[in-house]
């Protein structure tokens, strides 16, 4: 699965969600569901936008993890 680290980044970067969906210009209903991981899926210039806000890499933002509960 995929996980959004949004939560992790405004907190390394001391950063409101406010002040977040100032500088990329979405909603703060839509950054609200992006930063608790509740999008199946986020365009790339959206990704775009908040990388550049949080100065950081799309690895920083999303992380990959094994799904335990799917088979093999």
């Amino acid at each position: 699965m995929i996980v959004i680290n949004v939560d992790v980044m405004l907190a390394r970067r001391k950063m409101s969600v406010t002040e977040l969906t100032e500088r990329v210009g979405l909603t703060m209903a839509n950054v609200s569901l992006i930063k608790n991981g509740k999008v199946k899926a986020v365009k790339l210039s959206t990704l775009e936008k908040l990388c550049e806000a949080l100065d950081c890499q799309p690895g920083d933002i999303l992380e990959y993890r094994k799904d335990e509960r799917s088979p093999q």
